[in-house]
C-alpha cells in the first residue's frame, strides 16, 4: 500500500479509512457497514477489535499516511471511532484536503 497524504474531503476519507481497518484487522464489514461515529473497541463494539487488532490498524496507518501513533493513549483516542479518527490525522497534519 503506498502513502496517501490527500484526501478529496473529511466523507472520502472516512470512507478509506473504514478499508483500512477492516483490511488490517482482517474483518467483514458488520450487517448494515460501519457507521461513522461507531465505536471500534470494547463491549459495545459490533467489529470486537482487541488490542492486536489496534497494532495492525496503527501500522497500516503509518504505512498508509506515514503517521505514527507511539502513545497508547493517543492511539485509544483516535481510534475510538472512524469519524475521530479522521478528525485525528486531519490535525495532525497527515491529510492534507484541497484549498477553497
Amino acid at each position: 500500500m503506498s502513502r496517501h497524504p490527500l484526501s478529496a474531503d473529511r466523507a472520502g476519507l472516512i470512507h478509506e479509512l473504514k478499508s483500512v481497518i477492516l483490511d488490517a484487522a482482517e474483518k467483514q464489514p458488520p450487517e448494515g457497514g460501519l457507521a461513522d461515529d461507531e465505536v471500534l473497541f470494547g463491549p459495545d463494539a459490533r467489529l470486537a477489535l482487541d488490542s492486536l487488532d489496534a497494532l495492525q490498524v496503527s501500522m497500516a496507518l503509518q504505512e498508509r499516511y506515514g503517521v505514527r501513533m507511539p502513545d497508547s493513549k493517543e492511539t485509544r483516542r483516535a481510534l475510538t471511532s472512524i469519524a475521530h479518527l479522521a478528525d485525528h490525522l486531519l490535525q495532525a497534519g497527515a491529510i492534507r484536503t484541497p484549498q477553497a
